[in-house]
């Protein structure tokens, strides 16, 4: 088979693509060296902005976002949230208060983009405002500035695109790297792929091979003997245990550079740095002085951020467009499309670089658009503002969906906001096997049934894949109560072997180490000892059962016997 499109990376540019590709009747094939939004999309903030600091610098970015963060708000109502932001401000002398006045007048601006993005415009507040709506401010604000901004789940964007490319005709393959370009001279005519799970080598054939990596972008490229240079910058977040914040509070860290703490989920997230970064991707590191920058700078604006324990840290790296003599935050966010055939010779590849998550459909659009002359076909008008993506089609009603069981509002709650209507499907696992109505991460909260979900539907194949659909293991005791039984259904959904199953499950608390060994402090060293002895144990537990069926069974059984001894009293 030759596929029209080959698109190489499971981000969210990646999943984009492919969706709108297939959507305008291409034959298309994704493929993804590890999971999608494993990368640069994982790593970031999960903002759908505008970027109001980009106005500065880069304006026709800011209105682009803007709008497309509307489109983005229409096809995926059950996922975006809306965060209002404080500003504080001081106005304690003539200074001050004129810096005050600027930033009102700068917000003013902005406001002429809200209607594009469904945001409100800038409102001021008194001190009292101020401190009724966040009581942790630090002392000395006189008040604040408020704007908004929406909020996503990076990976369930992903999960969604993917499989919207999917029902599209779209073929996708996690856990494939490419290897290696097929070429008819300097023409590219496909790729020489390994699938990770199995170790199995092929090739297929394409007429175009669009990458789509973000910073990996120079790294495959090089494999067809093409070159590019990307201004990489890492960002680093932290998160924190617990709701510290109501709203999300923009700060100042020690150079200037804006900072920020927001509500996360069931915790918070402060960040993000923003640092040339020349190191190994597959390897990404966070130093004692990236961490006490964020805690500082946010420290100054809501002290009560040092009272929190910081659970981990998320890195990743952005694929920043190449400038010279320039600081890190003065970038552009803009991005760029290159037909490397016109540029490089390569004839039928193509890569797009830069941008930002909250313009990726349209950055879609553009880098599709450009397929089409490189393939020389008719243009199709774009749809993908048009039509929702997986579980967009409508909202349910989650106070009659709970009345009809199994599970509570508050768990329905979140499995809607990562699946929207495909809630439903997840509703139907768990009444037809009521073994998996079992809350296995209870911080989230994650049922059996969606982590069953994830490996029927979504392509995952890892627990770390699990991780990414549910956020299995990512709440205050980071994977410590659930990793072991999600390690369970993932093994009898795919049919892996004991040894499998322990395997997957070691290199689940192998990758979850990797985020919080950096913060290891205070009381995160007791949680991290409890959740490493808990987990030996477990193992040396797990070791003793013959096979993944066979623990299956004991802990069916286990669950029968205390369900009958709860029944008799």
């Amino acid at each position: 088979m030759t596929y029209d499109l080959i698109v190489v990376g499971g981000g969210v540019n990646g999943c984009g693509i492919a969706r709108d590709a297939a959507i305008r009747g291409m034959k298309v094939l994704l493929v993804e060296k590890r999971d999608f939004s494993a990368g640069a999309t994982g790593g970031c903030s999960g903002m759908i902005h505008g970027g109001a600091r980009y106005m500065l610098y880069d304006i026709g970015t800011t209105k682009k976002s803007c709008i497309d963060s509307g489109y983005i708000q229409a096809c995926a109502p059950h996922m975006l949230f809306r965060i209002p932001f404080l500003i504080p401000v001081k106005q304690r002398n003539l200074v001050q208060k004129i810096a005050a006045e600027a930033m009102e007048t700068y917000f003013e601006a902005y406001d002429l983009f809200q209607p594009y993005k469904n945001g409100k415009p800038h409102t001021r507040l008194t001190r009292e405002e101020a401190f009724a709506i966040e009581p942790g401010l630090a002392g000395g604000t006189d008040g604040a500035i408020t704007m908004d901004e929406y909020g996503i789940d990076p990976f369930r964007l992903c999960a969604a695109t993917a499989l919207s490319a999917a029902e599209h005709g779209a073929e996708i393959r996690n856990h494939t790297e490419v290897l290696a370009f097929l070429k008819d001279g300097l023409a590219v005519t496909g790729l020489r792929l390994e699938d990770h799970r199995t170790g199995r080598r092929y090739e297929e054939q394409a007429r175009a091979v669009f990458v789509a990596c973000g910073p990996w972008n120079p790294d495959v490229l090089a494999k067809a003997g093409v070159g590019l240079r990307l201004r990489k910058g890492k960002g680093v977040h932290l998160i924190l245990d617990r709701r510290l914040v109501n709203t999300g509070i923009i700060c100042d860290a020690a150079d200037g550079r804006q900072i920020f703490i927001i509500p996360h989920d069931n915790g918070s997230l402060v960040g993000t740095t923003d640092d040339d970064f020349y190191g190994d991707l597959d390897h990404l590191t966070v130093g004692e002085d990236e961490i006490e920058y964020l805690l500082e700078g946010v420290g100054r604006a809501f002290p009560q951020v040092r009272e929190a324990r910081v659970t981990r840290v998320m890195v990743g790296v952005r694929p920043t467009l190449w400038a010279w003599h320039k600081n890190e935050d003065k970038l552009s966010r803009d991005h760029e499309i290159v037909d490397h055939g016109e540029k490089d010779g390569a004839k039928n590849l193509l890569s797009i670089s830069g941008g930002k998550l909250a313009a990726f459909r349209i950055m879609s659009e553009e880098a599709v658009d450009a397929v089409e002359r490189t393939l020389g076909r008719a243009h199709v008008p774009c749809k993908t503002h048009e039509l929702p993506l997986a579980g967009g089609e409508r909202q349910l009603d989650l106070e009659k969906t709970a009345a009809q069981g199994p599970l509570p509002q508050f768990v329905l709650g979140r499995i809607h906001f990562r699946h929207g209507a495909r809630t439903e499907n997840v509703l139907e696992i768990a009444r037809k096997e009521p073994e998996l109505q079992t809350m296995v991460c209870p911080c989230e909260p994650v049922t059996g049934a969606e982590v069953a979900y994830a490996c029927r539907t979504e392509w995952a194949s890892k627990l770390s894949d699990v991780r990414r659909r549910t956020r299995l293991g990512t709440g205050p005791c980071q994977g410590m109560r659930c990793s072991l039984e999600a390690a369970c259904i993932l093994s009898r959904e795919h049919r892996l072997s004991g040894h499998r199953q322990l395997e997957e499950l070691q290199d689940f608390i192998a990758n979850r180490w990797k985020g919080k060994f950096p913060v290891l402090d205070g009381e995160q060293i007791a949680q991290e000892e409890l959740h490493q002895a808990n987990h030996y144990c477990t193992l040396n537990l797990a070791g003793l059962v013959r096979s993944a069926g066979q623990f299956e069974d004991w802990r069916r059984a286990a669950a029968d016997e205390g369900t009958a001894k709860a029944a008799h009293g």
